[in-house]
Order: structure tokens, then sequence, then C-alpha cells
């Protein structure tokens, strides 16, 4: 369990849910990870502690993903603390629904800003610190391909874009040995969408599995991406949702 032993990692959005799966998994895998957070300040402390309990170096920093100069400023406070950077994790992202007709230009705006901006501004921070071997990692949506609700069209819009991104910034970074790929997660029991939540059981139904995943299961994913089995897997899509996109 020390195939990430050495490595440095920045999980953004990572003070719960999938993001502190990710940030822990990675930690027990052998690397130090610093997280940011925009409000869990006590929840991020808790993903700190747990890095801790694995013996490895960890951080959280306050960080609006909305915000460029605190993208930038997470980015180099990360790898400064940590000595560099060697994986980024672009977890952070908010989930925002109104039908076309009605949603607002300001909803619009903050979808756009965290989720696509971010992931962008994220990575342009990162890159001079990725060396030979480096990974980036982008949290997006088996949504993105199967839409099967309404009124989060806007949402999803945003995660669709992650697919763009994924395929050009691996040729854009390829040539320096660094990888870049998407995970998709679908139905994950987390707060924003509890598996007794009151639209689980359609969701279940979408599943030849049958069942919602857990935040560990995204976290098994990235780590296997973050891993040196993986050096050959660059501008690729991993869904986990259960089958749902079959």
């Amino acid at each position: 369990m020390s195939e990430l032993h050495g490595k440095r990692a920045l999980v953004t959005g990572g003070s719960r849910g999938i993001g502190a799966a990710i940030a822990l998994a990675l930690a027990a895998k052998g690397a130090d990870v610093a997280i940011t957070y925009e409000r869990s300040a006590e929840r991020a402390a808790e993903v700190v502690r747990g890095i801790e309990g694995e013996g490895r170096k960890a951080l959280a920093i306050q960080a609006d993903s909305a915000d460029p100069a605190a993208i930038r400023r997470s980015v180099d406070a990360a790898a400064e603390a940590l000595g560099g950077l060697d994986i980024l994790v672009i977890n952070a992202g908010i989930a925002l629904y109104a039908p076309i007709a009605e949603i607002g230009v300001d909803t619009i705006d903050a979808l756009l800003d965290v989720n696509v901006r971010g992931p962008i501004l994220t990575a342009q921070a990162a890159i001079p610190y990725l060396k030979a071997g480096g990974r980036v990692i982008t949290i997006g949506s088996a949504g993105a391909e199967r839409i099967v609700g309404e009124g989060a069209t806007v949402y999803f819009m945003t995660k669709s874009a992650l697919h763009s991104f994924t395929r050009g910034l691996a040729r854009e970074l390829g040539a320096r040995d660094i990888t870049v790929n998407l995970v998709q997660p679908g139905s994950t029991n987390t707060d924003m969408n509890p598996a007794d939540g009151d639209f689980a059981a359609y969701q279940r139904s979408l599943m030849p599995l049958g069942r919602y995943g857990e935040p560990e299961d995204v976290a098994a994913a990235v780590a296997f991406l973050a891993s040196p089995a993986a050096k050959q897997i660059t501008g690729t899509f991993l869904t986990v949702d259960g089958g749902a996109l079959t």
C-alpha cells in the first residue's frame, strides 16, 4: 500500500464527501496530501487528522474555487508546504439546478466559474510544479453523458466541458510524461445525493448493479489513476456509476 510513497498531492474541495475520501485514499497509499475547502473548516480539520493518522503530511487551505486569486494562492501554498506537487485532483464543484427557461444569469455564472473556469485555472497554476510522472485527475459526472431528469441541463453542460478539457490537456502535457484523466461518478452516497433521498430509488433503477456508489469507490478509481500502474492511461474517462451508462 505504498505505491504513492513520496508523492505530493493536492485535492481541491477535499473537506467532505468524494473529495475527503480521495484525500484519505491517497494518504493510505503513501502520499502527503493538501486539501482545499471553502467553508467546512471543521470537516477539513477532520480530514487533515485522518491523513496524519496514516503517517503522512497534511494541510488544509481555505480557498473559494470561484476566485482566481484564491485558486493560485492555494496551489502555491500546497506546493510550498509539501515541497512540490506530483498529483492534482480537481474535485471542487457546485451543483445548482433550474430549467433553462428559468435559470438566472447569476446561477449560470456561478456554475461556469467553479465547474469550468475553476479546473482550467487550477491546472494552469499547478502545471509549473508538475514533473515527469505527474498526474492531473478531474472529477466530473456520469450525467454529462446521460441526462435522465430535468432542471440540471446547465450543471451537466459544465461537466461535459471537462471532456474536452481532459483530452486537450492530455495532449498538451503528454510530452512531459504527465497524464490527464477524468473520473465520472454516478449516483454516490453523499450529503448532496444521499442513498436514502427522495430520488434515490429512481436512480438505483437505472443501474444494473442496483446500488448507490460510496465515496470510497470513486476514491479507489482516482488512486489507481494516480498510481504507477496507470502510467499509460491518459485522455481517458473512467466512469464509476454502477453501470447506469450501459
